[in-house]
Formats: structure tokens, C-alpha cells, sequence
């Protein structure tokens, strides 16, 4: 770091008591307003009021999801959408004191997302709504503060009109929220746009462009100064504008282009981030305000003959579509959370991801920044034609193009975000007129905020509402489809200076080979990548099935299929086919998606007969050959199939070890194996990392496995684990993969589906350590030890 040029990034501690003032002369400060929250799920009349009375009520930080809590109800009006969980009014309140130095400051409150209609207010005056859940927004206090005193942050979520959504939202303030402190003369929320109009390997291009608003009452002499910081923290670039006058009440604008030799590109192997330091000077010699962005060097095109380029590379986006919701946590999604199932989706080849169907959190896009992910960032799942009562199309018209400008101006620094999506099976289509003036709308919003980046959107169906036929399509910089990927190869052959991407996809083979046999098919999103809550189907269901992971991260058996089409690492993966047996909605694994699919897989040489019979067995494999064993005795060698279907074996069942060996080269590449498994005898834990930070935003998953006496997983184990943690941390959720569990998710126990479950932990103090053990009757139990460390911290 660098202490001179990061002013920007000084943290006050908030609290109910008078603040210290901490350098209240620095540009700008920027305090997490996370802690020390009062909670009440329900409507109260007057709690926005200062005197209103909140000692009883629930104290707490946020990011909070309320709903997750449960408890899952076939009644809650949220239904299979949002999975029956629980909806309705929570409110929040916060108390807080500002020093009288910060009394000729301009003070806001960011906040990244509430869920959803949200109302609030300071010392009882209201400050504004915004019904859109997932969008990020900011207030300006000052003209209310009472400096030297108390002060009252009210909000309130309401949730209570469903349903409202076709999966599962959260509810409350479920992102982070932030005070920050600036001059009267200041860069506004989201003013600071970095692009690179030019990126080769001896030179790329740098510019900045920086809005200044000054809200003093007389005229200002400004200049913008620019510092270019390479990863190592060192100034590699620096310049500033020439002096302009900025009236009242008025923003200008400040562009500044730098040139950097041999930079650092950012790509998906190595993403190298930049942070450019942009400093508002006043009469040329004093800084009061500045801003510190993040961004990649690197350059991007769609052609339409080839397909996708990054860097003078073409290769295929291979992408999942992600719900926003983190399993057991909820809408609350610690980023560790993120961070391990992107290293599990990372592992099947996935390198790119969709978020649908909605703006994800800026912290998740710094996050795909960091890993070197590629994201569409999508906007909506329904402009004016609604999909449930009580969705978006409610505030489509007045609320879309000011959800939009906010969500692209937060989201275009991110060298990520590769392209925008205006909307997800939109259906308005069929109307085609009303859509295309939408479209066209959207379209210019996007490209008036940021001109840098394409936008696509997931067509619904369009030879039926014949939007490759009345220009609807053509309104898109990149001609989006979900589905029906024999379509969209059609739509480009109809006009071949179209770009096409599958937005949304299948897990079946044909969909990969339309992608894979035709350069000009740009890439796919599977759905999806991960199993989320909602949109489940029968009660007693409450997730859907449909991804590569389990909501535990924990890949399925389909997965490793995925792996062979997608990863280059080589592998070998053994499966069982089975014929799915017809499972009432209150079966366990019941799964309305499997109605459509006679057959299931298992990744266990554990079949419920035990007698002889024939098993299906399917191996995924990107190696060039692979042979299968059976207790050692070989059952033959398989060759690659040019059309990457699975190599399939017929075996006669024998208890024992089905071992598949993949060779590349001549030379024995990957290998793997399963063992029939015995009766469960103990406990095994194992943890993706033993240190963790305390901080909200860090995790440790600990993974469950109820195992034999010779150590092989036992698949019909549902033992009921407890847990107990000693020292410094705290069991925050448990999970398993089983979508009918209505088991509280805030618990220290959870039973064993298919052999496993986890437990979630968190640290609660700086340093320390943190014993958890896990017991089950009639098995034995397993502890570990975790580290807690401030350096094992994420942020």
C-alpha cells in the first residue's frame, strides 16, 4: 500500500457513542456502517421516529437475512418460488454520533442492496424508496444530522406482497453498507470511469474520466490529478488536467489519457489488476476528494464468424448461470462463500458466470476481478409483462432506466464484466413493437453509461415471437438465446454479421456440441452451476436441482461429465446409471427435473442389491484411452469417442473396488475409483482452508462424511452430526445437499444426506483457536483445529 495516495481508504468506527474524529481533514472517509443494527421482523407504526423505542429489539450486523431464518411453511405466500420461506417487514435502526469536525462535511450512507422496497429515514426524515432489491443506492445526510448528538438510521424492508419472484430472494438488509465523509466539492457516487481504448503488448492507453460536482455556493477553480499504480504499488503513470471552473449546483467532467508501456494484461490465467488514484484539486494545490478504482488492462471483442477474443486469444466462454443466494446463509452471502464455489466450478472448466437474474453484489465482481472470471452482468427478469403478481414489472417504467444507469455506472470499472444483459426471457417479445422501443431504450441507457461493453439479452423463444424476423434482435450488440441451440446457429446463418451466445443452456451433450463444432457460436451458461433455494417445484421441495454443485459446493456426479468437455487438467470420473425409481414430491430426492429423466447417477460401487446383476457403469474422461477394472481384473480399454459422449461398460456386480484408469500419451494420466462400502463407523472432517479471519465476510467449510471401517464413504448414511466448537469461533449455519430438509439452517446439528453434510464456521475474536467436533451415536466422532489469524482475511 501506499500511504501517501490511499486518504480515501481511513475507517471511522461508528458507534452509539461520540466518535473520535480520525484525521477529519482527509479527502474523503469511508467507514463500514455494518455494525450495532436493532432488528424487528414486523411492521410498527412510528419506528422511523428518533424516540421511538427499540431496546428490546434484536441487535445485530448487517448483511442480514432475515428470511433465511425459516421457519419453511407449504402456507408462506413467498410458495415454490421462494422456496416457502417466510416474507413480510423487517425494520432496522441504528444509533450513531458524528464529531462536530465533520460539521462542514457532506456525509452519505451507500448502501449495496436491502431486499426490497425499501424505505429510509434519518432523525425521522424520510431520505427516499427504491423497490429494487438487488440494485446499490446512497443517501446524503447531511442537511439532517444533529452533529455532537444522536442520530437514527431507520429502514424498512418490505417483502410482504408475493409472490414476488420465481426463486429465492432473501429479505433485509442483506449487502454491506458504508458512511462516507466528503468535501463539498467531491467526485459523485460511481463518478470515476477507467477504460482502455488501446491494449497491445509494448503499450496500452489508460483513460480516466471523472465527473466533480460542487455543492458549494460560489464558483471553484478545479483540476483532476491521475496516478496509474501498477500491482506491485508502484506509480507507473501519473498526469493532470488543466484548471476549469465549476459553477454552483453544477458536475463536470475530467478526462485524462495516460499511456502505459508493457502492461500487465488482465486475462482469465492471470488477472492482473491496476488501481488508478483520481484526486480533485482546488486552485491547483489542494486535494479534497479522491477516489481509488481497480481495473484491468485488457481488450475484448465478439466476431461473428469466430466467436469470442480476449486478448488476441479466441477461445469459448464456458459459463454458469448463478442465482444470487449462498445455500445456507441465505441472500447473506459471506464472500468466502463465493470465493470456494468459484474454485469448485473453476475445477470443472467453468470460466465465466451469469448472474441470473439480476445485478450480483460489487463485492462478488471483485471477487471475479481477483480469480480472473468473466461475468454477463444481468439487469432484469421482466420489464412491463409479469411473470408473478408482485415482480419488477410493477416498477418496470419508472424504475428501470434509473436501476439500470446506477447498476452500470457501479459495475463498468470491473474488467470482469465482459458484457451487459438487458433481460432475461423477457415477455414483452411477443408484442414486438412495445419491445423493440423497450430494447432500443435499454440498449442506449447501457451504451450512454458505458460505451466500452456490448449488451446481449436471453431471447425467450424467439422464432415464436419472431424476433430474428422483426428486428428485435438486431437491436443487440451480441444476439443472446436460451436454449434451442440449433436455432441460434440458424439465426446466424440467416444473417451472418450476427454475434451469437448461448445465455442459457443445458447439461446434455448436443448443447455442448453446437458449441464446440461451431466457431461462431460464442460460448454457453449452463443452468445452472450451483443449486439454489427456490423455484423447487412440489412442497415439500425447497431448492432446485438443476446445478453442476450441490448449494454445499459439493460436485454431483454430471459434473465431472462437464469436466471432460471443459477442463484441459486431465481426469477420470466413474458413475452408475441407474433407472430412476417413480419418487412421490415427498420422497427424499425428489426432483420435478427428474420426471423428464428416466435414469440417475451415483458415484458409489454401493447399490441397494448387493446380489449379483448388471450395473450401467459411465465413465467421463478427456484422456485419450481408458481402461476399467473390477477388483483388478480388467474389463477392457476404451477409446475417446469423437463426439465426447461417456464410455459405458456393462458389469456383472461383485463387491469390491471399480477402478478406472485414463492414459494420455502412452502414460497413465489420471485414475479414480470407487469401493462398495460397508457399515458407518465414524466421522471424517476436512476443511477447504484451517485459517480464518475474523471478519463477516470470512468462512470456513467444513465437509461431513459419515465413512466405513476401511474409510470409504457410506452413500445411505443419514446420521443426525451435532457439533461443538471451543475457543474462538462459532458454528454460523450447517447445510447438506438434500433439497427437501426443512432442518433450521442456524443450528448445531444437521443429518447426513448420501454420507455428508457441513458445517460452516466463523471466527469471533482476532486471534485464537477454534476446536470443532463432530458426534453422532454409534459412530466415532472427529474433531479439527482452525487457526484464527488477521492475515487469513479476504478483506
Amino acid at each position: 500500500m501506499l500511504p501517501s495516495l490511499v486518504v480515501g481508504s481511513i475507517f471511522l468506527c461508528l458507534t452509539t457513542v461520540p466518535v473520535i474524529a480520525q484525521r477529519a481533514d482527509a479527502a474523503r472517509i469511508s467507514s463500514s456502517f455494518d455494525r450495532d443494527w436493532s432488528f424487528l421482523k414486523g411492521d410498527v407504526p412510528g419506528a422511523e421516529r428518533n424516540e421511538f423505542d427499540d431496546t428490546s429489539w434484536r441487535k445485530l450486523a448487517v448483511p442480514h437475512d432475515w428470511s433465511i431464518d425459516g421457519p419453511v411453511d407449504q402456507k408462506n405466500p413467498t410458495g415454490q418460488g421462494g422456496g416457502f420461506m417466510p416474507s413480510g417487514v423487517g425494520w432496522y435502526r441504528k444509533h450513531f454520533t458524528l464529531s462536530n469536525e465533520f460539521s462542514n462535511r457532506l456525509v452519505f450512507l451507500e448502501f449495496d442492496g436491502v431486499m426490497a422496497n425499501s424505505d429510509v429515514w434519518i432523525n425521522g426524515d424520510h431520505l427516499g424508496n427504491r423497490p429494487y432489491g438487488y440494485v446499490s443506492f446512497s443517501y446524503e445526510l447531511t442537511p439532517h444530522l444533529n452533529f455532537g448528538k444522536d442520530n437514527v438510521i431507520a429502514v424498512r424492508a418490505d417483502t410482504s406482497k408475493q409472490p414476488a419472484s420465481r426463486w429465492y430472494t432473501g429479505a433485509g438488509i442483506y449487502r454491506h453498507v458504508r458512511l462516507v465523509i466528503k468535501d463539498s466539492v467531491h467526485i459523485p457516487q460511481w463518478g470515476t470511469f477507467v477504460s482502455t481504448p488501446k491494449v497491445a503488448e509494448k503499450e496500452a492507453i489508460v483513460s480516466v474520466t471523472t465527473e466533480v460536482l460542487n455543492q458549494t455556493p460560489s464558483p471553484q477553480q478545479v483540476s483532476l490529478l491521475v496516478k496509474l499504480i501498477n500491482p506491485n504499488g508502484r506509480i507507473v503513470q501519473a498526469g493532470e488536467t488543466s484548471i476549469s471552473t465549476i459553477e454552483p449546483g453544477k458536475v463536470l467532467s475530467f478526462k485524462k489519457d495516460l499511456t502505459i508501456r508493457n502492461p500487465i494484461r488482465w486475462d482469465i490465467t492471470s488477472p492482473t489488476l491496476y488501481r488508478a488514484v483520481a484526486s480533485v484539486r482546488v486552485n491547483g494545490n489542494r486535494t479534497v476528494d479522491d477516489e481509488i478504482v481497480a481495473f484491468g488492462i485488457r481488450e475484448f471483442h465478439f466476431d461473428p464468424a469466430t466467436g469470442f477474443w480476449l486478448n488476441g486469444k479466441n477461445f469459448k466462454i464456458k459459463g454458469a448461470c448463478l442465482h444470487h443466494d449462498g445455500g445456507a446463509f441465505g441472500a447473506a452471502v459471506p464472500l468466502a462463500v463465493w470465493e470456494h464455489r468459484l474454485n469448485e466450478l473453476r475445477k470443472l472448466g467453468v470460466n465465466a458466470i451469469r448472474t441470473a437474474h439480476n445485478p450480483p453484489s460489487s463485492d462478488f465482481l471483485d471477487l471475479t476481478d481477483r480469480m480472473g472470471f468473466i461475468v454477463m452482468d444481468e439487469m432484469f427478469d421482466q420489464w412491463t409483462v409479469a411473470k408473478n403478481p408482485y415482480d419488477y414489472h410493477l416498477n418496470f417504467n419508472e424504475w428501470s432506466k434509473i436501476d439500470l444507469r446506477d447498476t452500470v455506472r457501479r459495475d463498468r470499472n470491473h474488467p470482469s464484466v465482459i458484457i451487459y444483459s438487458a433481460g432475461n426471457e423477457i415477455h414483452d417479445t411477443p408484442n414486438a413493437e412495445l419491445a423493440k422501443t423497450i430494447l432500443r431504450g435499454l440498449v442506449d441507457e447501457f451504451h450512454q453509461n458505458d460505451p466500452t461493453r456490448p449488451v446481449t439479452q436471453a431471447l425467450f423463444r424467439p422464432n415464436v415471437s419472431h424476433d430474428y424476423d422483426n428486428g428485435l434482435a438486431d437491436i443487440l450488440d451480441v444476439v443472446g438465446q436460451n436454449y434451442r441451440e440449433q436455432e441460434i446457429l440458424a439465426a446466424y446463418r440467416q444473417k451472418s454479421t450476427r454475434k451469437i451466445l448461448g445465455t442459457e443452456n443445458t447439461h446434455e451433450l448436443i448443447q455442448w456440441l453446437a458449441m464446440r463444432d461451431h466457431p461462431e457460436y460464442s460460448g454457453q451458461f449452463i443452468w445452472s452451476g450451483i443449486d439454489y433455494l427456490g423455484e423447487a417445484g412440489k412442497y415439500p421441495r425447497i431448492a432446485n436441482n438443476s446445478g453442476l454443485l450441490y448449494k454445499t459446493a459439493m460436485p454431483k456426479p454430471i459434473a465431472f461429465q462437464r469436466q471432460s468437455w471443459w477442463s484441459e487438467k486431465p481426469m477420470v470420473y466413474v458413475t452408475r446409471r441407474v433407472a430412476r425409481s417413480p419418487l412421490a414430491p415427498t420422497d427424499p430426492g425428489y426432483n420435478p427435473v427428474d420426471e423428464r429423466r428416466p435414469q440417475v447417477l451415483f458415484s458409489d460401487w454401493t447399490p441397494k442389491n448387493l446380489q449379483p446383476h448388471e450395473e450401467n457403469v459411465e465413465v467421463y474422461s478427456n484422456c485419450e484411452e481408458v481402461e476399467l477394472l473390477l477388483n483388478g481384473k480388467s474389463l477392457g480399454k476404451q477409446a475417446r469417442p469423437k463426439d465426447d459422449s461417456p464410455r459405458i461398460w456393462k458389469v456383472n456386480f461383485e463387491f469390491g473396488t471399480l477402478s478406472a484408469v485414463g492414459v494420455k500419451s502412452g502414460k497413465i494420466a489420471a485414475t479414480y475409483e470407487l469401493r462398495t462400502a460397508q457399515q458407518p463407523a465414524r466421522i471424517i472432517l476436512s476443511v477447504d482452508k484451517n485459517t480464518i479471519a475474523k471478519s463477516w465476510d470470512d468462512v470456513v467449510f467444513v465437509n461431513v462424511s459419515v465413512i466405513d471401517q476401511n474409510g470409504t464413504l457410506v452413500p445411505s448414511a443419514d446420521n443426525l452430526i451435532a457439533f461443538k466448537t471451543e475457543g474462538t469461533g462459532f458454528v454460523a449455519a450447517v447445510d447438506s445437499a438434500d433439497s427437501n430438509s426443512h432442518e433450521p439452517y442456524q443450528a448445531s446439528q444437521r443429518r447426513a444426506y448420501q454420507g455428508r453434510c457441513l458445517a460452516l464456521i466463523k471466527a469471533n475474536a482476532v486471534r485464537g483457536r477454534i476446536m470443532l467436533t463432530a458426534t453422532s451415536p454409534n459412530l466415532t466422532s472427529a474433531s479439527l483445529l482452525l487457526t484464527v489469524s488477521p492475515s487469513s482475511g479476504r478483506r
